[in-house]
């Protein structure tokens, strides 16, 4: 009987080198196309927030200008008469009105008072 025999080769190292090579190219391109592809989904999605934030600003100054308009109201002058009359208030009479010594014009107020005391005390003592 006649056996059979199998021929074996053996493979050439620069073969399985060049597998490898063509391999780990392989991979880097993978690996830096997902990396592309990452970096521009991030980007998409900060251009959508940035978008919402720019939104919620131009939203938020509007409401700021219309607080501001409110607030001018308020505090006008017109107003505030008028919230003073319904309130039952008016004008105080001369009798109603009392000057602070701080505020009464030169002369009488507490530096005049001041003055006025340190005079006093120098007129006291008598000078030898």
């Amino acid at each position: 009987m006649k056996s059979i025999q199998r021929l074996h080769r053996e493979l050439d190292p620069r073969v399985r080198r060049s597998l490898a090579g063509a391999l780990l190219l392989s991979a880097g391109l993978v690996g830096g196309t997902l990396g592309v592809v990452a970096l521009r989904v991030q980007q998409v999605q900060l251009a959508y927030r940035l978008d919402a934030l720019r939104a919620e600003r131009v939203a938020a100054e509007t409401r700021l200008r219309e607080l501001e308009i409110e607030v001018a109201a308020l505090r006008s002058p017109a107003r505030l008469e008028e919230r003073a009359r319904r309130l039952g208030l008016g004008a105080p009479t001369r009798e109603q009105v009392r000057l602070a010594r701080e505020y009464v014009p030169a002369g009488t107020g507490l530096a005049a008072a001041h003055r006025s005391r340190v005079a006093a005390t120098h007129e006291r003592i008598p000078i030898r």
